[in-house]
């Protein structure tokens, strides 16, 4: 028989000092407003999400940082969420986004969430962590997660001596790694999408690229830095296979059914719920330790720029490594 203790919104309150929690005994299951929630394997989530890629639809990530937020987006019905590299490195590392983050510690992460997400969730592979051998290991190690898909990008990651961390890897290495990708690659139903940064490099060769990785195999394209729908739509006409877009909330992006007509399946607004959640985790303690003064009443952006500390990663960059950007 299970017995719960139902919370109000005033019994959740993170500064309250009597914290009661809601329970089941003698189960295993967690039962939402009566449901038990549902159970699917990582093979059929795969199959959910290329389901999506083959509508016709565009449809919104919403960012899953750990298993929690994955149960979140999933019962409040999003179609697919998104680890990201960055947030992954933040919510691991407490670190900016430098590709300072390990294979090892991001593929814990995604197996973490992997774990319980009942929604396809996306990993943000980054650069396949190395050369196309790393992206081999990568591959597998994200595909054993439970993730749905992947990213791999062209950016030279990590940055390189006297390079700008803009600078990207030549498209022959890029194919390579695509190809590396799907050889690595046991369950067909994972997806292995190929990104570029359109913003980096002329459309021309964002064009060049973006062929050269369809050719070899990749199953989406996925383009951050994309400007308006102009710039989108140059480059899509010359692509067939789904598009995934890294918008951050551009507001020369935000039409649904214009981004859907052209091949647009998947748009990544960015990471907004995970830096709610730093700014409601100050918020609280703020409040727990009485402080109340205006200076300590800084946004998400500020936190996060507080707590990560990135002047020092620059600072070394430029001391250790030439980097000036």
């Amino acid at each position: 028989m299970k017995r719960f203790v139902n919370l109000s919104d005033k019994d959740l309150s993170c500064c309250q000092s009597d914290i009661k929690q809601w329970y089941v005994a003698g189960q295993n299951e967690v039962e939402i407003s009566g449901l038990i929630m549902p159970k699917a394997s990582h093979q059929e989530l795969r199959r959910a999400f290329r389901k999506l890629l083959a509508s016709p639809n565009c449809y919104h990530t919403a960012s899953v940082f750990d298993p929690m937020s994955a149960r979140i987006a999933a019962d409040l019905g999003f179609e697919v969420g998104i680890l990201g590299g960055s947030v992954a490195s933040l919510q691991v590392l407490a670190a900016p986004d430098f590709a300072l983050i390990t294979l090892s510690e991001f593929a814990e992460q995604a197996t973490r969430i992997g774990r319980v997400a009942q929604l396809p969730f996306i990993a943000d592979a980054d650069h396949g962590y190395g050369n196309a051998l790393n992206v081999m290991r990568t591959v597998i190690e994200l595909e054993r997660a439970g993730v749905s898909a992947l990213t791999i990008e062209d950016t030279l990651l990590p940055a390189q001596f006297g390079r700008k961390s803009t600078d990207l890897i030549s498209i022959a290495e890029g194919v390579g790694k695509v190809r590396a990708a799907l050889e690595a690659r046991v369950d067909p139903e994972l997806v292995i999408i190929a990104r570029t940064n359109a913003a980096a490099i002329p459309t021309e060769e964002v064009i060049a690229r973006a062929v050269a990785y369809q050719n070899a195999g990749a199953d989406g394209i996925c383009m951050v830095g994309v400007r308006d729908f102009e710039h989108l739509e140059e480059i899509a006409r010359h692509l067939t296979v789904p598009l995934m877009l890294v918008t951050y909330g551009n507001p020369q992006l935000h039409d649904d059914a214009r981004l859907a007509q052209l091949g647009v399946r998947i748009a990544v607004d960015g990471h907004g719920a995970y830096f709610a959640a730093i700014k409601a985790t100050y918020d609280c303690l703020r409040e727990q330790r009485r402080i109340t003064s205006a200076a300590s009443d800084l946004s998400a952006t500020e936190l996060t720029h507080t707590y990560t500390q990135p002047n020092d990663y620059i600072v070394w960059a430029r001391e250790f490594m030439d980097v000036n950007e």
